[in-house]
């Protein structure tokens, strides 16, 4: 087949050709922006689900439903060791941005902007690393006494409150899409719960859609208890049957390409419908198809090679990451786990490395800290990469 003609898009975030599977997500998100646009109260949103599922994918595609809608949007990637601050503030700027042109009042986003600017600005001290001060490039000076009290939780509801309002001058909203959502630094989720519970009970038009890792619920729980109401939970898992046919032989088809019956069996054996290994396998099984229509045979041949491409990109990048005794843990919970991803008591990994579970936390807890496994329930622990066990026993050495 030919290559240039692929049609299949294994990379991080990057959209699939065919976004099967979701479309009840869509759907569901279609609604809250007609809601919030009509003055009714509806919550933020949150995606959770392993690696590789889509939820990055998904929230691309939620924004782009924004952006269709004629709403303000911005975009951030959280990390751990970073206050929300700059890259929200980054974002905010951007989705006053979009409504600027359509607003009627310039004093009135003009007086937004000085607040945006003195919440950006109130983190840069002589305290302050160089490579987190940011200048935001926003004109008009700094506003006082607005955003700017240095307590991240004040700030942010004032700073997301006259956001709100100037978009509801314009008679839209504004969504803003927060990935990796579990890895805001604690002060900075109780800060942003707290603003997404003051603009719901203000009926303001403003949306956080987060995505992030199975566990994102419990930390949201954790630092304010009625984070359970405040947020609908929506989990991303794996595609059925259907969808996952439909995420191969559609994009082939527009090619003129079609997959055998027993090549899409195959297919949904070795990817159990998951997203990423939908598209890895996908590509590499076209490259190496020798003549349209794609048969079974051609999968079992090109599957090592996929296969190879993951052990070295998907999982070993992820594993190498790991120091040795967060290696040893990770082999533990793998000779312990089912074929996929099973959770495993913490007390049954201590017990299979001879040690006491006290002794183990500081490497579970790195781990949980580097997204490489999660606390599925009190007690347990799960690999946040499906397949990841499978990867561990036949490739990993300490």
């Amino acid at each position: 087949m030919d290559p240039v003609r692929n049609p299949y898009a294994p990379g991080a975030g990057q959209r699939p050709p065919e976004l099967a599977g979701r479309d009840r997500e869509l759907q569901q998100f279609d609604v809250v922006l007609e809601r919030i646009a009509r003055g009714r109260p509806e919550r933020s949103l949150v995606l959770t689900g392993l690696r590789g599922v889509g939820k990055t994918v998904l929230l691309n595609a939620l924004r782009s439903q924004a952006i269709g809608r004629m709403w303000g949007t911005g975009k951030i990637e959280a990390r751990p060791d970073q206050s929300l601050r700059r890259p929200l503030a980054s974002a905010l700027h951007m989705a006053v941005r979009e409504l600027t042109p359509r607003h009627r009042d310039p004093e009135r986003v003009d007086g937004f902007l000085g607040v945006l600017k003195a919440f950006a600005l109130r983190s840069t001290g002589d305290d302050t690393k160089l490579r987190d001060r940011w200048q935001p490039g926003i004109d008009v000076p700094a506003a006082a006494g607005r955003a700017d009290t240095g307590d991240i939780e004040v700030d942010l509801v004032e700073l997301l409150v006259d956001a709100a309002g100037v978009a509801r001058d314009v008679g839209v909203g504004i969504a803003l899409f927060v990935d990796e959502m579990q890895d805001i630094p604690a002060p900075d989720v109780s800060a942003l719960c707290a603003a997404c519970h003051e603009l719901s009970q203000q009926g303001l038009p403003l949306v956080v859609v987060g995505a992030g890792l199975p566990h994102l619920p419990a930390v949201l729980s954790a630092s304010k208890s009625y984070s359970e109401r405040l947020f609908r939970y929506v989990r991303i898992d794996r595609l059925d049957r259907g969808a996952a046919d439909r995420a191969l032989a559609n994009p082939a088809a527009d090619e003129g390409v079609r997959f055998e019956s027993a090549a899409l069996d195959a297919l949904y054996e070795v990817t159990e419908g998951y997203p990423y290994f939908v598209q890895a396998y996908g590509k590499v099984t076209w490259d190496n198809a020798p003549a349209d229509p794609i048969g079974a045979d051609d999968v079992r041949m090109a599957a090592p090679e996929a296969q190879a491409e993951l052990a070295v990109g998907f999982f070993g990048s992820r594993y190498e990451r790991a120091t040795p005794a967060e290696r040893e843990y990770l082999r533990a919970m793998a000779s312990l786990s089912d074929d996929t991803h099973g959770a495993v008591p913490t007390s049954d990994v201590a017990t299979f490395l001879g040690r006491k579970p006290s002794s183990l936390s500081p490497a579970r807890d790195s781990l949980i800290k580097k997204g490489l496994v999660y606390s599925a329930e009190r007690g347990t622990i799960a690999f946040t990469v499906p397949h990841f066990g499978i990867y561990l026993r036949q490739h990993a050495t300490i």
